[in-house]
């Protein structure tokens, strides 16, 4: 029987497709305090927990940038108490976490909107990235107060300004600049997001940067979430099969010998 250091080994197609960038939408903290019958703050206490376990198992199987969603745009409309309770957890997980997360050479950054938060949580993000920016191992990324429509409302507002004072010619805006006007400037696009919490649904998280994503869904809630449901995850993209839009290569097309286009592999009836 083999050891629990070899079980908990991704297998050999999931080490060698690891993706490059990770995103999780940490959902079901609610729902697992509830299930428990208690207040929904122990779903988001047992929910940094698994944050925790996540981060240093991202860190062991070598995925380069690790994103996660922690607060959003909407999340504002929860219960005042609620809310006051994810600011509290997130002062508390600056204080136990960031010089380790420093010291483990994680790099600590955050994408969303620092207006409206308070001054000390505002400072507290802007201490968490200068500590942490000459670390050079895993990109850990914290979505706070963000919303992708948002973000990509401000880079199209930022365009549009340096296009109103002559700054930028309008034709000249493609993809990649527009791309560099957003909050992950520099990040690579996303290869894969993680949702656990059985919902399937993205819920304005990285709208731009997941377009040729893959998404596993999973219906084990963020609190019970840990390493070996990460590998399940990156076992099922390992398996997936990426074209971005082009054909897979027995259905690629070549000329024929008379000049038409025919399918480099035998034409079946149905085809």
């Amino acid at each position: 029987m083999a050891n629990s250091d070899e079980q908990s080994k991704p297998s050999a197609a999931a080490a060698k497709n690891t993706p490059r960038h990770v995103a999780i939408i940490m959902d079901g903290n609610g729902r697992w305090a509830k299930n428990r019958l208690l207040p929904r703050e122990a779903g988001h206490v047992k929910g940094i927990a698994a944050l925790r376990q996540t981060v240093a198992a991202a860190r062991e199987i070598g995925i380069s940038y690790l994103t996660v969603y922690a607060f959003s745009t909407e999340n504002w409309d929860r219960p005042q108490s609620e809310v006051l309770s994810l600011m509290g957890l997130f002062r508390r997980f600056y204080h136990a976490d960031m010089k380790r997360l420093k010291k483990e050479d994680v790099r600590v950054r955050f994408i969303g909107q620092r207006e409206g938060l308070d001054k000390d949580i505002a400072a507290l993000i802007d201490q968490a990235e200068l500590m942490t920016e000459m670390n050079a191992g895993l990109n850990f990324t914290v979505a706070f107060n963000y919303g992708a429509r948002e973000e990509m409302v401000l880079a199209a507002q930022s365009l549009a300004r340096d296009a109103a004072t002559g700054r930028l010619n309008p034709s000249t805006i493609g993809e990649n600049m527009f791309s560099h006007r957003l909050q992950t400037a520099g990040f690579p696009d996303v290869d894969l997001v993680i949702r656990p919490g059985g919902e399937k649904r993205i819920s304005n998280f990285l709208l731009w940067q997941a377009a040729y994503a893959e998404f596993v869904f999973l219906d084990v809630l963020w609190p019970d979430f840990g390493k070996a449901h990460l590998e399940a995850a990156l076992e099922e993209f390992a398996g997936r099969d990426r074209r971005f839009g082009r054909l897979p290569p027995e259905d690629e097309v070549e000329p024929s010998k008379d000049g038409n286009s025919e399918r480099t592999t035998q034409q079946t009836a149905s085809s």
